[in-house]
């Protein structure tokens, strides 16, 4: 069975630029993981992308395309209400996702959520140690 893993937005905005971050994405188009999200997670990776890079719209739409359609991803709407990533209280939405979801992972670049390393048996971790864990 695949893994259930978050995907902070850093790592998937990254994944449209290639290196590991474009790997994880690739576990999860092939099935080998699946991704959990919410509405304000995904709300979040749409922003940012369409902020950073408008050129990428064809990219967007087919994207949301694949979340309509539930490509290995599981989605709630119904979130706990969690302070735990203190030094940034935007990440907490990828462990309150987590937590609803029953993820194993998050995958993310952020410092602060990094720091926490581990909520209940939710592991938080970078792209490099989710890839090795996946190989």
């Amino acid at each position: 069975m695949a893994p259930r893993v978050v995907i902070d937005t850093n790592i998937f905005v990254s994944s449209f630029f290639g290196g590991n971050p474009e790997k994880i994405v690739g576990l999860w188009l092939s099935g080998e993981a699946t991704l959990c999200v919410s509405s304000a997670i995904i709300e979040e990776y749409i922003a940012v992308l369409h902020r950073i890079r408008p050129s990428l719209g064809n990219k967007i739409e087919g994207l949301l395309e694949l979340f309509g359609k539930g490509l290995n991803l599981v989605f709630t709407t119904r979130t706990p209400t969690l302070n735990v990533v203190e030094a940034d209280p935007d990440g907490d939405k990828f462990i309150e996702c987590a937590v609803a979801l029953q993820a194993q992972y998050i995958v993310t670049g952020d410092k602060a959520l990094l720091a926490i390393g581990k909520y209940g048996d939710i592991e938080i971790i970078g792209a490099k140690r989710f890839l090795e864990i996946m190989t």
